[in-house]
Formats: C-alpha cells, sequence, structure tokens
C-alpha cells in the first residue's frame, strides 16, 4: 500500500490547539472501570459482554457520534462465537483520521473468576471517558474510538490465528473501504490504569509516533510513567502495522496480577487514566495540526 509519509510536529510548543471542550477525568474514568467489572468475566460470545456492549452503546448514544456495530464471527479453537467491534465516530472537516483503540472482552478463563479490571475494563474505560470528552467538540479530523472484541485468545495460549480477532477484522474491512488510507495515526491503549503506571516502549510501533508521545509526556511532566526500556509485543496495533499505518501500542505490561483473578478493581487508579487520557488529548491536538 502506498501511503503518503506523515511528518509528525514535535515542536514543544504546539500543545495547545482545537482543544475538546472538556478534560479527561481520570476520576470519570475510574468509575466506566467500575461499571464494567460489574458485569463480571467477559469473553466474547458471553451474556456478560453483549450487556456491557449495550452499556457501552447506551453511552454513546449520549455524545452524539456516529456509531456502527462491527459484527463478525471469530473462528477460534473453540469453533465459531459471534464478536461485535463497537466504532464511533466523531466527525471532522480534513478527510483525516485520527483513531484510539483498546478491547473490551476479557480472557476465556472457565476455571476461575477473571474479571480483568485492568486488561480489559481499563481500555473501555479509557475510550468511554474520551467519547465524554470529545462530545460537542468541534474537530479538524475525524476522531475514532474502537473498541476491540476477541482480543484475548480463547485457548489457553496466544497464537497469531487465536487473537486479536476484532483488530484483524477491522484491519480488513477497513483495508476494503479505504478508510486506512485516511489515517494520520492509530493509538491503542491496554492495561494502562494500574497505580504502577509504567508505560514500556513497545518496539513494533512507529517510531515517529512513540517520539511525539514520549515528548509530549515529557513537556507535561509525565516522562516518568513513559519509560526507556521495552521490547516487541503483539497487541491490537499489530494488524494495522501489517498494512502501513503509522500505530502505537501504549501498554503497561509488567503485572504480577496478568490474567489471574487478583486483576480486580483495587489496583486502578484515576490518576494513571488522568495521566494517559492528559497525554493523548495533547498528542491529539497536535496530531490535528499536522496538516
Amino acid at each position: 500500500m502506498h501511503r503518503k509519509k506523515i511528518v509528525l510536529m514535535l515542536a514543544a510548543g504546539c500543545l495547545a490547539f482545537a482543544a475538546p471542550a472538556r478534560e479527561f477525568s481520570g476520576a470519570r474514568a475510574m468509575e466506566y472501570a467500575r461499571k464494567a467489572v460489574s458485569f463480571g468475566p467477559r469473553p466474547p460470545g458471553s451474556p456478560a459482554i453483549h450487556n456491557l456492549r449495550a452499556y457501552i452503546l447506551a453511552q454513546l448514544k449520549l455524545r452524539g457520534c456516529e456509531v456502527v456495530e462491527d459484527s463478525f464471527s471469530g473462528r477460534t479453537p473453540l469453533g465459531p462465537i459471534p464478536m461485535v467491534n463497537i466504532i464511533a465516530r466523531f466527525p471532522g472537516k480534513s478527510g483525516r483520521a485520527v483513531v484510539f483503540t483498546g478491547h473490551y472482552d476479557t480472557k476465556l478463563k472457565p476455571s476461575v473468576r477473571f474479571v480483568g479490571a485492568d486488561d480489559g475494563g481499563s481500555s473501555t474505560a479509557f475510550l468511554l471517558e474520551m467519547a465524554e470528552m470529545l462530545q460537542g467538540a468541534p474537530r479538524k479530523d475525524d476522531v475514532y474510538l474502537v473498541w476491540f472484541d476477541g482480543e484475548e485468545a480463547i485457548h489457553e495460549e496466544w497464537t497469531d490465528a487465536d487473537s486479536l480477532y476484532g483488530s484483524r477484522h477491522l484491519a480488513e474491512r477497513w483495508a476494503a473501504d479505504n478508510t486506512l488510507g485516511r489515517i494520520k495515526a492509530l493509538i491503542n491503549v491496554d492495561m494502562i490504569g494500574d497505580k504502577d503506571l509504567d508505560i514500556m516502549d513497545e518496539q513494533n510501533s512507529s517510531p515517529a509516533l512513540r517520539k511525539l508521545i514520549w515528548s509530549t509526556a515529557r513537556q507535561l511532566g509525565y516522562g516518568k510513567y513513559f519509560l526507556d526500556t521495552g521490547g516487541p509485543t503483539d497487541d491490537d496495533h499489530m494488524p494495522f502495522v501489517h498494512m502501513g499505518v503509522e500505530a502505537v501500542d501504549l501498554i503497561d505490561f509488567d503485572k504480577s496480577y496478568w490474567h489471574t483473578p487478583q486483576d480486580t478493581i483495587d489496583k486502578l487508579s484515576p490518576h494513571s487514566f488522568e495521566v494517559v487520557g492528559t497525554v493523548l488529548t495533547a498528542v491529539l491536538n497536535k496530531l490535528e495540526e499536522t496538516y
């Protein structure tokens, strides 16, 4: 795919462009996380994820955005499972787009009660707060918020075929309808609510976009939460990376409670949500001034 190379603005003085009508609230994001966790374990195809999806859709109806339920059948080791990505679009005028993504499913763990407060709950909550923040604010670019279904492996072991069902499906859909060619940047968030926030420098991500985010975090006084160490990680950004999109994964992966019943709401902090939300709000404003 031939795509025009994006030049990302990194100047220190460009933090306040087209500011949204509301500021990102870590306290509100925390309440959204509590609500998500209240539905219990939320693996794909479960009644709980159906109920959470209904809640997300009801919230989006209040935000004045365009909403698409992107339904498909995930071909899993347990057979076909119905899955649904939720796509919210806040329209702009430029014809270009910035995309924020995360997953709202939880790992299928039949033997334990896994509610995924951080792993699934934090990304769900972050995107809901982004929607509230974006409500009613004029935009230069389209802003998409995407809740992916089927991020987790259905079987115990993660494989290329058994993982990232929702993001693989949407990348193919957006390649077919030429949406991919309009995307300036795609920012995926995963496990960003932990009290001890340490976002790794994920090496599969776009170097230019990583540089923009990390430099913005330093300018805002949040540099200590964005590490200079890390490695490559498979996550929902990868189907888009493979198709040439400027994409980045923000993930705090070094957690002892990962995929255990201890991933509960007490592990999360409004401050961590606010750090990530404040940084990405500033990044969005910079990206809207790129063209």
